[in-house]
């Protein structure tokens, strides 16, 4: 059974390397990584999360035709992040499927990326090592909330108006007025 490799210069986070060449004649490679609590710290720190309490990626990567090898996969992750109207802090489960497709014909160096209807972003190039960490973690990032939100948390109506002015909640705002009264003054002064 080849051996996860713990160690990678691109990925201090959580490597967790795989050696392609190991995993030739094999029918299928079937994985179960997790972080020690140093790497969560990590990943929690580039996630820009308060804290990743669990994570496990689990899967199999199988042969598929012309050189390829897929990977499916799930990924569990409990992450504590903030919320952006309260600062509390919001808990956030995540459990989530992740497929990619390794494949020898995409060159590192010029994959296109396009955008639109047909982007196809579970294919990626094959390499000589792929680092299963490296995809847990993209996973990670793609399945966190942009915006987590605490349940019930809202933002409260603000009523702002330049020093000495008392401000008018219930008069429409027109933001562009102060300017239009500016160019009628000027062109009187003409």
């Amino acid at each position: 059974m080849p051996q996860i490799v713990t160690r990678s210069a691109t990925n201090p986070e959580f490597p967790r390397v795989v050696d392609m060449a190991k995993l030739r004649g094999l029918a299928e490679f079937a994985f179960d990584v997790a972080p020690t609590t140093e790497e969560t710290t990590a990943i929690a720190r580039l996630m820009g999360a308060q804290a990743v309490r669990k994570m496990r990626f689990q899967g199999r990567m199988r042969p598929a035709p012309r050189g390829a090898w897929a990977l499916d996969a799930t990924l569990g992750a409990t992450a504590v992040l903030t919320c952006v109207v309260s600062l509390d802090p919001v808990t956030t489960r995540i459990d989530t499927p992740v497929r990619r497709l390794f494949t020898p014909d995409l060159d590192a160096g010029s994959v296109d990326i396009e955008v639109g209807d047909m982007e196809d972003d579970e294919t990626e190039p094959l390499g000589d090592r792929i680092d299963l960490g490296l995809v847990a973690i993209e996973a990670l990032a793609l399945a966190l909330p942009a915006y987590p939100r605490r349940a019930g948390a809202e933002l409260a109506a603000v009523a702002s108006a330049p020093p000495g002015v008392a401000p008018f909640p219930d008069a429409e705002v027109k933001p562009f007025s102060a300017l239009a009264t500016l160019r009628t003054k000027l062109s009187e002064g003409s």
